[in-house]
Formats: C-alpha cells, structure tokens, sequence
C-alpha cells in the first residue's frame, strides 16, 4: 500500500500570510501540480496574484529539449509574461523582478547534483537576497529517497550550470533542504522560506507514495530512468548515447561501433550488486548518432536498494573507454574549457592516463561520507 504524502503546493494555505496581497513572480515547470494533478500555476493564478513567470530548462510547459535555448514569451493560458532563466541569462535581472514582492519556486528535482533546476533555484535566490525579496520554495519529496549518498564530491575548479557547489553526484537531500544548505554553507543568506511536504520518510522511493509521476524533464520518463541517470548521465560527456531520442534514456547507452558482448562480459565479472546488462540494438530518433543503427547495453536494475547507480555507469564508461579504440572525450565548448566530463564528475581524474575506476571509487566515497554529516544537519524530514 502506497503512503500518502503532500508536497509543498498541498500545504501552500499555511502561509497565506506571507502571500496573500503580494504580487508574486512563479519559477515552474510541469512538475509543479498538486495531489489532484492541477498545476500550481493555475492554483497560484486563482487565488492569489500571480504576476510574471520564470521557466528553468526545458521550459514552463516542459516543451524544449535538453540544452536548447528557452525563449522569453507571454503565457497564452494565463497571459502572464514568460521570462527564461535558461540560455543567455540564467540569472534574475532588475526587469524580471520588477514589482515583484515574492517569489516562488515549484520544481520536482530527481537528486542528481547534474540536474540544471538546483541551479536556476540558487542563482535566483542570489537575485531575490540583492533585491530583498523573499523567496519559497514548495518542497517537493526526493524521488529517490533521502538516504544513499554516492558519486563524486565537486571540485569547484570545474564550476558549471550542471555542477556549481562541492555536493556529492546523488546528495539524498529534498529542493528544499538544498536550498536551506546552500542558502547557509554558501552565504547567499536570502530571506527563504520552505514549506514542508508531509507524510514523507527519507527512505521513500517515490512510487513507495501516492504522488503520481510526471516527468521532471523530457529524457526523465520514469523513477528507473531517474535512477540510473545517476550513473549514465557521465555518458554525456562522450561519443558514446545515452539513449536520447529512444524510449529507455539512460537505462541504453552505446554506438555503431560498440563491442557490447566484450563489455558486458566484463562487467559482469565486477559482480555488481543489484544489476545486469543486456545487449541491445536501438536507432535514436535525435541527439547522437541520429537515424543510425547502434549497438547497446541496457542497465536492468534488479534491486535498487543494493544497486550502486553511480559505481555502476563509471565501471561501464571506464570499461568502453579502455576496450574501444573508437571512445573519445567531447572536446570542450570553448577554446581554453573544461571537457563536458569534467564538468559532470566534478574532477578531471577519469581522463588521467592512470586512473583507476575501483581505487576513485573509493577515494570519493571516504570524501563523502564525511560530507554526509553536513548534509545530516539540514534535515527536515527523519
């Protein structure tokens, strides 16, 4: 039997106080709905004055690929402008908060520290602390769950918009309780306030809820998909798919020119705890390797509570790395960049001629687990 849990948004009414007469601008996406599926910008419409909305990437109504640049418009539903935190400006200006005297944050985040909304939250929080302007985030539950740390621990020297604070790959913490983190440990010292979900428990999966799934961005279509993300979305950072522009995202990855039997012969041998791969063939529709035929690995996770999503993808990039003369890094975007990969691990220790994948592992997981202890004192959830 599911438990019944809240989101923020269904808790809003405890503080009418701190809305009721504002003019108030709404970052969100369609995630942000209610038990009964209806969307908080319709809910922040009808009852209060909802003022300007602010899209993060993929877009307000969730219809813009990864990466591509979101434009500014008027919302034709609600005649409300549309103003972009994602492309050129990522930040909130002096126009888009304009009249504003609250602002709101309502994003289903899936706990990855990839994931471009933690991002478009805390810069807009840095915005709304320069023009004191208090700033709400309507928490939402971690879909998966509130208690596994793993990954890496981000070296700041690879800052970016997918990796901008030393946080570890999967952090186990809700929106909310990041952003109380990171409005503290990085000073930011906005005037925030979270309102809490209810009915949650740190090792709740979310389909261990009543919470009805909606994809969080495009290439996220299920909490599987979520999961293994934690671990294949390092494939972004080479020539190998990550199985965008298929129906299985981050759970395929490959290429034409992949030795998939010789690879899962070898991961196979790592005895892995709570997976096992497949070979498969896949034809993406878009992204990499568009309308050709590859060869590919499917990642079946057999028990999630003993699966390691993050050991896992780095044991299979290093072995097509090494097994695949093919392989190659993305070169950076700019001259003088950091390669994508870079970026996405945090540290640029995996391109090192002598990098070793079990002893990395292990050095990173002694790095968080000592991180843990701090992630630990901004619990609001037991």
């Amino acid at each position: 039997m599911n438990i019944k849990v809240k989101n923020g948004i269904d808790n809003i009414n405890n503080i009418n106080n701190l809305l009721k007469g504002k003019k108030i601008g709404l970052i969100t996406n369609p995630t942000g709905v209610d038990k009964n599926l209806e969307a908080t910008i319709d809910i922040i419409d009808r009852d209060y004055n909802l003022c300007c909305l602010y899209s993060p990437e993929h877009g307000v109504r969730g219809n813009v690929q990864a990466g591509a640049k979101v434009e500014s418009y008027m919302d034709e539903d609600t005649n409300i402008p549309v103003y972009s935190l994602y492309g050129k400006n990522k930040r909130l200006s002096s126009e888009m908060l304009k009249d504003i005297d609250i602002v709101i944050f309502d994003i289903q985040d899936v706990g990855a520290r990839f994931y471009t909304y933690l991002y478009t939250m805390t810069y807009a929080m840095e915005g709304c602390r320069e023009k004191g302007i208090p700033f709400v985030v309507l928490d939402r539950i971690n879909p998966l769950g509130g208690t596994k740390v793993e990954g890496t621990l981000l070296d700041e020297r690879f800052q970016s918009f997918v990796g901008k604070y030393s946080m570890p790959t999967r952090y186990a913490l809700t929106i909310g309780e990041f952003a109380k983190l990171i409005n503290e440990q990085k000073k930011i010292d906005c005037d925030l306030t979270v309102v809490p979900c209810t009915g949650w428990k740190r090792e709740m999966y979310y389909d261990e809820t009543d919470l009805q799934w909606i994809m969080p961005s495009p290439n996220i279509p299920t909490i599987q998909s979520a999961l293994v993300y934690i671990g294949t979305c390092v494939f972004e950072g080479t020539n190998v798919s990550e199985g965008r522009g298929t129906t299985k995202p981050f759970e395929i990855i490959g290429a034409p020119w992949l030795d998939t039997k010789k690879v899962i012969h070898a991961m196979n041998e790592k005895r892995l705890k709570g997976v096992k791969f497949r070979q498969t063939y896949f034809k993406p529709t878009f992204s990499k390797y568009k309308d050709m035929d590859c060869k590919g690995i499917q990642i079946h996770v057999m028990d999630r509570n003993s699966f390691e999503p993050f050991k896992t993808g780095l044991y299979l990039l290093d072995e097509i790395k090494n097994s695949n003369k093919e392989f190659e890094w993305l070169k950076p975007f700019k001259e003088g960049g950091h390669h994508f990969i870079d970026l996405l691990l945090g540290t640029d220790e995996i391109r090192k001629k002598e990098f070793d994948a079990e002893e990395f592992i292990e050095k990173q997981r002694k790095k968080i687990m000592d991180f843990d202890k701090v992630l630990k004192k901004y619990y609001l959830y037991r």
